[in-house]
Order: C-alpha cells, then structure tokens, then sequence
C-alpha cells in the first residue's frame, strides 16, 4: 500500500501534464510562468515575514515576553484563563513555529494533561497566526491597507484564548 501512495505524487503530475498537453497548452512555458509569478509573490512578502520573526524573536530574547505575562497574570486568572498561557497567547498571532515552541515547553513543564497543557493544545487549535496569514495574503493580492482585517482577527484570536480555556474547564473540570 505504501509503495503505491510513494506514486501518488508523481502520478498527479504526470496527469496534469498529460491532459495539458492533450489541451495543446506548453506545459514547460506555463510551469515557468508559475514559478516566475511565485518568486515574485515570494519578493514581495519576505520583508513582512523576516521582520515578524525578527519581532518574535526580540521579544523572547529581552525578557519583554515574562514581563508582559506577570504584568497580565492577574487579570487571566480572574478571567479563567491559566495565567502561565499568557506568553503563548502573546505570540501565537505572530509566530506559529514560536507558538508551537511555546506551546511544547508549557506542555513539557506541567504535562499534557494539566489544565495548563490541555488549555495550550486547544488554544494552538483554534486561533491563528494573524499577521503572519495577513502578511501573506495581503502581500500576495497586492493589498496595502488592512482596514478592519487585523482588529477583527485579533478579535477571533482573543475570542479563541478565552473559549479554549473556557472549554478545558467545562470538559475537564
């Protein structure tokens, strides 16, 4: 079985290929065309995407990441939300391999079947990397203002936090 889906890949391309030749299309002009589209999408959103990581990265690097989080402990913890998520909740719309870094080393200190552990894998499911997506599509489609597209995500993001903890409690007391 596995040997067959080792040529699923191929066989989709040599189809492809196939039915656009059948099609008379050049299909090796219309592949470079692609890949010369895609570098330049590449261009245009790299810039967007280094500076994100580079933010990421400072953020971790400076200790501004625990100072946010104790300053924010409080509050979660009156609001339901496991106080040690806070960095993962600060990071995840940036970042989704820092969140993922975040995520794995709460996870790896209080266990995954912690409250804190559980309510880290849901948050990881169900909210998104917002400026990372945006930065992405946005560069792709050529769109320089945002409008209302960042507020709202975060908005969803916020919402995602509080509804992930909120379930872990429900589910696992």
């Amino acid at each position: 079985m596995s040997g067959l889906l080792d040529l699923l890949i191929p066989a989709i391309l040599a189809g492809v290929s196939v039915y656009g030749m059948a099609r008379g299309v050049d299909v090796y002009d219309s592949l470079l065309q692609g890949a010369a589209r895609g570098l330049k999408i590449l261009l245009g959103i790299l810039p967007a995407l280094v500076t994100l990581l580079t933010v990421v990265a400072m953020l971790r690097a400076s200790g501004a990441m625990e100072v946010l989080s104790a300053a924010l402990a409080p509050v979660m913890d009156r609001l339901g939300v496991p106080p040690e998520t806070v960095p993962l909740m600060l990071v995840r719309p940036i970042s989704g391999s820092a969140a993922l870094g975040v995520g794995s080393d709460l996870i790896a200190s209080f266990g995954p079947d912690s409250p804190v552990g559980r309510t880290a894998a849901v948050m990881l499911g169900s909210t998104e990397t917002t400026f990372y997506t945006i930065a992405v599509y946005f560069g792709a489609a050529g769109i320089k203002k945002t409008r209302y597209a960042i507020p709202a995500a975060l908005c969803a993001d916020l919402a995602g936090f509080f509804f992930a903890a909120l379930t872990v409690r429900l589910f696992f007391g």
